[in-house]
């Protein structure tokens, strides 16, 4: 298979070269694409003038030679200008196995068989790389099927339309001009004889004899032979077509267009110094040029053109024939020496170097046909590539959610949701609670004052607390510690209240045997049932409540038979007296006033097999400095005392008083989904704080209309995963540079973060590491697809 390898060079001798290597078959995108450097190598260029001067200064050029200096013979010069061709091949070859290349060539060689037809293009702008003898690199003695070109590294395709060429002839437009000096009829007769070819020769035109022919008719092959020359900066040229007129390519520049768009494929130039013509052409997108590098003697230019036409016209690949027509002039360099060195192609690189036969095709029948197979061909890789992009991100796709739904993510996921969490902007504490905390100090407090303490708040303190509340008219009690005991005869007074009073609420403990208390915790014996609730929290396999429980279904041996959450009675009580109500709609779900909370599943986003037996929602924390600040605090000394400022007043009228257990000595401390970024001895947080995030949680939805989690369903989910993994296939199609594609790996990586957190922020929860999993599978299986040798 032929293969197609193109050096990208920017930069220049003097300050260094960005090396962009590509390899690829022929006609397809290329399947490798590797950067090095090529290091400053400014003595490249003295050694190429100095020989460049000694090759010039001998004699029997095409143009008026230039004198031997007095004092050397012919053979020292010729030998002079040998040495110093050597020595620029080896300066060329010191700069090409550069460290910094090295990686290239390696690369090069492990791609590349032996026997491979390559064809090499050195794109580049600068003209002293475009100058260089670059079939002396060492890599063309290994590789003998292969050639190297000149390509400018901006360019552009011109479709050949349909031409008429009546009986399937190769037509040539043979420009003869100004020969003063110069032998050019063996040109004419090399060009004579070719089969199959019909020539039409103009013999020292005028400028509009060769503008008319070049805009009426239809060429394959453009040739000129003659004196021409190059401007020293290698970017302009001319040509002498009479023995008056010179004419650069910028004068015949529409001609020359109308003839590339008509079929016009290829251009030679057997004349002197083709280079700065070669870059004139090149911007017309003429697809191949072959040019003399510097001033050519008669005999060598003869002998290229006559053993190039030969092979061309036999059927070998332009290339080739380049090539093996080059390598026949080392045979005449005892009298011409250098003169493998100045043939040169010039190609397109977006056009395909015809045959021979290309040029034979009936066009009546077939003139479109190499245009249709061109397009064929690649239309046909597109559709592969598309193929191979869509199948592997459909596989890959359900490779990702099928090892979701396994769980094998669910910790991953989980840990992005709490990092979510975290980034979130803060609010502000919730203004309907005050929280009465029992820490240490509260309870050596009851101690001295000789309270009769049963766990850690005896009956005298809390009748106390209850009568101290009366005066400030709360609107809800929740007593969130656990009493098992009856009250004590000396408290009748306390023994009444928790029977009669409708605001307050208190807690027992569903026994669950799976869990460390598999016995549960009876309630306390005064509280009617319909102010009983369960304090059980869910919390995932790291210990964090991220999940809350609002109803279950007890089992019938539990001490504790309250089938409702602590928070949500807390929070429907509440609600009631601002005439909202509570229901189950149709759907199952637990509907509160207008607002829907939706039943946590098995399989809900990140959630994957886990337990959600009785009824669960997704608890939105308040995004808080410390999950502890969700509520003003008072200690129950302090209000057993009336050490109550003005502030707290305002906060227990007509608001939820919470009375929870704070001191480090209780087991109710949990971890909360802002427990990774706390501080070691915060992230353990009481459970009446807990308890408070969801009670706000319900009311802050109903009241404030704050988001409630939402998460979209399987199919959606797949769609999302398969779209990420679909764009990390086609990214990795488009950016084949292992380094770029890096880059933009990382920018796309932090888009997906930045939409699911932009969609997070207004409670939604979409797959994010699924998702980002899909999206970097994808890139490395497309890269490996087309990095592959094949």
């Amino acid at each position: 298979m032929q293969k197609l390898v193109v050096l990208n060079l920017d930069g220049d001798l003097s300050q260094g070269v960005k090396v962009t290597l590509e390899i690829g078959a022929e006609g397809n995108r290329p399947s490798i694409e590797v950067q090095g450097y090529l290091t400053p190598k400014p003595e490249l260029i003295a050694d190429y003038e100095l020989w460049r001067t000694t090759y010039r200064s001998l004699a029997n050029f095409r143009l008026t030679p230039v004198s031997i200096n007095v004092g050397s013979s012919f053979d020292e010069h010729l030998n002079n200008c040998r040495k110093l061709n050597n020595k620029l091949s080896q300066q060329m070859n010191s700069w090409l196995n550069c460290n910094s290349f090295r990686p290239l060539k390696e690369k090069l060689l492990k791609q590349l068989t032996l026997d491979d037809p390559v064809r090499v293009l050195i794109k580049t702008s600068d003209t002293w790389l475009r100058r260089l003898p670059w079939h002396l690199w060492d890599f063309f003695e290994d590789y003998s099927q292969a050639e190297v070109a000149l390509s400018a590294p901006e360019y552009e395709y011109l479709p050949k339309s349909k031409i008429d060429i009546a009986g399937g002839k190769v037509k040539i437009l043979a420009i003869l001009g100004n020969s003063q000096g110069i032998l050019i009829d063996k040109d004419r007769n090399l060009l004579e004889i070719l089969p199959d070819a019909e020539t039409t020769f103009l013999v020292e035109p005028q400028r509009s004899q060769l503008n008319e022919q070049l805009w009426e008719q239809d060429w394959d092959i453009l040739f000129f032979a003659g004196h021409s020359s190059s401007q020293e900066d290698g970017k302009s040229g001319n040509i002498y077509i009479n023995k008056t007129d010179c004419l650069t390519i910028d004068e015949l520049k529409y001609a020359l267009k109308k003839a590339v768009n008509k079929g016009l494929q290829l251009a030679i130039f057997n004349s002197c110094d083709g280079l700065g013509l070669a870059h004139q052409l090149e911007d017309l997108h003429i697809p191949q040029i072959i040019v003399m590098r510097e001033p050519v003697q008669d005999l060598v230019a003869q002998e290229f053109l006559k053993n190039f036409l030969k092979k061309f016209s036999s059927g070998e690949s332009m290339y080739l024939a380049v090539r093996e027509s080059r390598e026949k002039l080392h045979g005449i360099e005892d009298q011409y020496p250098c003169a493998v060195c100045l043939p040169i192609i010039c190609q397109n690189p977006a056009a395909v170097p015809p045959a021979w036969k290309d040029f034979l095709i009936n066009p009546q029948i077939e003139t479109s046909k190499p245009q249709i197979n061109k397009y064929r061909t690649q239309a046909q890789f597109r559709w592969r590539s598309v193929q191979v992009v869509l199948l592997s991100s459909l596989v890959i796709t359900g490779l990702v959610m099928g090892v979701r739904s396994l769980g094998l993510l669910q910790s991953s996921e989980l840990k992005a949701f709490d990092h979510m969490m975290g980034l979130r902007w803060e609010e502000k504490p919730d203004s309907r609670f005050l929280i009465i905390t029992i820490d240490e100090g509260d309870i050596q407090y009851q101690n001295r004052m000789k309270m009769n303490m049963r766990w850690s708040l005896s009956d005298e303190a809390l009748a106390q607390l209850l009568k101290k509340l009366d005066q400030y008219q709360p609107r809800t009690i929740g007593l969130d510690i656990y009493r098992d005991f009856s009250v004590d005869s000396n408290n009748a007074d306390l023994a009444t209240r928790l029977e009669k009073d409708k605001r307050l609420f208190s807690v027992c403990k569903v026994s669950a045997p799976l869990d460390n208390a598999p016995e549960g915790t009876p309630a306390a014996p005064e509280v009617p049932e319909e102010r009983l609730s369960f304090s059980d929290f869910v919390a995932d396999d790291n210990e964090i409540a991220r999940r809350q429980l609002l109803h279950l279904t007890p089992p019938l041996t539990s001490p504790c038979a309250a089938e409702y959450a602590f928070n949500l009675q807390i929070a429907l009580h509440y609600l009631e007296a601002k005439g909202i109500k509570s229901y189950i709609n149709p759907e199952g779900n637990l509907q509160i006033g207008n607002v829907v909370f939706k039943q946590l599943k098995s399989h809900t986003s990140g959630y994957q097999g886990v337990d959600a037996s009785g009824f669960q929602v997704l608890a939105n924390y308040r995004s808080l400095s410390s999950p502890q600040n969700i509520a003003a605090q008072i200690s129950l000394t302090d209000v057993l005392n009336d050490r109550i400022n003005s502030k707290l007043i305002e906060l227990l009228k007509e608001r939820i008083i919470l009375i929870g257990v704070t001191a480090p000595t209780t087991t109710d401390y949990w971890k909360t989904p802002f427990s990774a970024k706390a501080p070691f001895n915060q992230k353990l947080i009481p459970g009446v704080f807990v308890q408070a995030h969801m009670i706000s949680h319900i009311l802050s939805a109903v009241l404030d209309h704050r988001p409630l989690f939402w998460w979209w369903p399987i199919w959606v989910e797949v769609f999302w995963v398969w779209g990420w993994s679909l764009l990390g296939g086609i990214l990795a199609w488009c950016i084949r540079q292992p380094l770029y594609l890096a880059i933009t790996g990382l920018i796309m990586l932090l888009t997906l973060f930045g939409v699911c957190f932009a969609i997070f922020t207004q409670a939604g929860w979409v797959p994010l590491v699924p998702s980002a999993l899909a999206l970097v599978v994808a890139q490395v299986v497309v890269v490996f697809k087309y990095t592959t040798k094949k």
